[in-house]
């Protein structure tokens, strides 16, 4: 019994003594943004574009009416003119005459009051009405 508990004392020894051999890892970021290397890049860009489920609203809304978008422009031309008379009319050229202006869906009126001259602007399909005072000298 004696040497059967020397034997395990010898055997549990030599266990112990024997060196451990293991295996450093060393952490690598993939994504460029953290440290990793700037070729990966393109890979997860395609590969977030390949799982990305949603629709950009922008690009399915590419096929306009070319009628529609003339008219959109024609209208969006006319409001720069007046808003540039009327700048023009607060800092010298030329004046706006007060009244009101029908530009597409929007009804503009414009009029002069004691602060200056007042824009008010309405939307005739939902309503919205906008505001604008452009004070006398500025």
């Amino acid at each position: 019994m004696k040497q059967l508990s020397t034997l395990l004392l010898l055997l549990a020894l030599a266990i112990e003594t024997h060196a451990a051999h293991a295996q450093r890892f060393v952490y690598t970021p993939i994504n460029p943004a953290f440290g990793g290397n700037t070729f990966n890049y393109s890979w997860l860009q395609s590969s977030a574009t390949a799982q990305n489920r949603i629709a950009d609203p922008v690009s399915t809304s590419a096929t306009t009416d070319p009628l529609a978008q003339f008219s959109a422009n024609l209208n969006q031309q006319v409001l720069n003119q007046l808003t540039s008379r009327l700048i023009t009319s607060q800092f010298g050229q030329g004046a706006v005459k007060p009244g009101t202006y029908t530009v597409g869906a929007y009804q503009v009126q414009v009029s002069q009051a004691t602060s200056g001259v007042v824009i008010t602007v309405t939307d005739s399909s939902t309503g919205n009405q906008t505001t604008i005072t452009i004070p006398n000298g500025l």
